[in-house]
């Protein structure tokens, strides 16, 4: 199950909205077939061990760090893939709390003589798994707040200007970060003072990033920004109050900026509920946000 875990956080940040799982098949005690989920969400971890594994997969363990699911959607269940190829035993680390699934994939796997064993790896499996099950379960996803500060509790000088106060090992974990979630949010303030890319720059990565997401009530982002010009190639969202004018909305959508209106605070601004369900709607399981003054204390 550990190696099972460590392929699953292989597709942290870029599967969503399916969760990242990985799948380890055992056949005379020798891994015959790893697999883990797919950029994009597809195709599944139990997938990819599976037609590793091949003919070998037959009276084999099969170790899944969620449970295998079992309805019809843009792939066939992976509970009738394991059936299928003759897997002998199934050890599953947590059940999948989605109402579609929720027990009936072990139900399937054991109705058709498969041993079921769960809860191997819980734990490890339920960090890797939360930001999936923060959004199945609350409806947002799992929110982690990225703040560097001095030891008085500054984040930028007197003047409100930026400065660097981490060093190069903080900032590769930053980027880290980045590559780990579905998506990165920053306020209109930090866009508007430091025009930002908020892509992943980590060494290895390639070309992904995270989407980019915006609090922006007033829809202030300029369309020169980076943010704006860089839309149609990195996903950049925008959350705005209310219903905004076309005339500010259309240059941002001409560019590929997604705008998503949402409700707003008594002050006129985004309210941070509405947003995070916003965005759990739209798929989101893991999303990191590094903020300004402002974000920072909205979200806490």
């Amino acid at each position: 199950m550990a190696a099972a875990l460590a392929l699953a956080r292989r597709g942290l940040g870029r599967v969503w909205p399916n969760p990242a799982v990985g799948c380890v098949l055992v056949r005379d005690g020798r891994v015959v077939g790893r697999g883990w989920t797919q950029p994009g969400g597809r195709p599944h971890a139990e997938t990819e061990a599976l037609n590793r594994a091949g003919h070998a997969a037959k009276e084999a363990t099969a170790y899944v760090t969620l449970e295998p699911c079992s309805h019809h959607g843009q792939t066939p269940p992976c509970c009738d893939a394991l059936i299928a190829a003759g897997v002998a035993r199934v050890v599953v680390a947590i059940k999948d709390p989605d109402p579609r699934v929720s027990g009936r994939g072990l139900a399937a796997l054991e109705a058709a003589g498969i041993a079921v064993t769960l809860g191997v790896g819980a734990a490890e499996a339920e960090d890797v798994t939360a930001g999936f099950l923060s959004r199945v379960t609350r409806g947002r996803p799992l929110v982690t707040l990225k703040v560097a500060t001095s030891l008085d509790g500054r984040i930028a000088t007197a003047t409100g200007h930026s400065q660097w106060i981490t060093g190069p090992q903080a900032r590769a974990r930053g980027h880290r970060l980045r590559l780990e979630n579905d998506a990165v949010l920053t306020g209109i303030g930090t866009v508007l003072a430091d025009d930002p890319a908020l892509t992943c720059r980590l060494p290895g990565a390639g070309d992904h990033s995270p989407v980019r997401v915006v609090l922006d009530s007033r829809l202030r982002l300029p369309p020169d920004s980076q943010l704006a010009r860089t839309a149609a190639t990195v996903p950049t969202w925008v959350l705005t109050a209310g219903a905004p004018e076309g005339m500010k909305r259309r240059p941002l959508e001409d560019l590929g900026v997604k705008v998503i209106p949402v409700a707003a605070d008594g002050a006129g601004r985004v309210d941070p509920a509405p947003a995070l369900q916003a965005l759990g709607e739209a798929g989101l399981s893991r999303l990191l946000v590094e903020p300004g003054a402002a974000v920072s204390g909205a979200l806490l």
